[in-house]
């Protein structure tokens, strides 16, 4: 009874998908956070840079 429980449970993998799509979820989630920390200033200097020059094109 318990040898054939085990066998049927090493064999199961309907779970083991979602198990590892949230395993990819939450390693891009650490890849983007260490992005944005690493870059994260400099995205917004050029983003304020736009800005101004799209100001002052408009005559603002």
């Amino acid at each position: 009874m318990m040898r054939r429980f085990l066998s049927r449970f090493r064999r199961d993998e309907s779970g083991a998908t979602a198990i590892e799509y949230g395993m990819i979820l939450a390693l891009m989630f650490l890849v983007i956070l260490g992005a944005l920390q690493a870059f994260g200033g400099t995205g917004s200097g050029i983003f304020n840079t736009a800005m101004d020059k799209l100001r002052t094109a408009m005559g603002g």
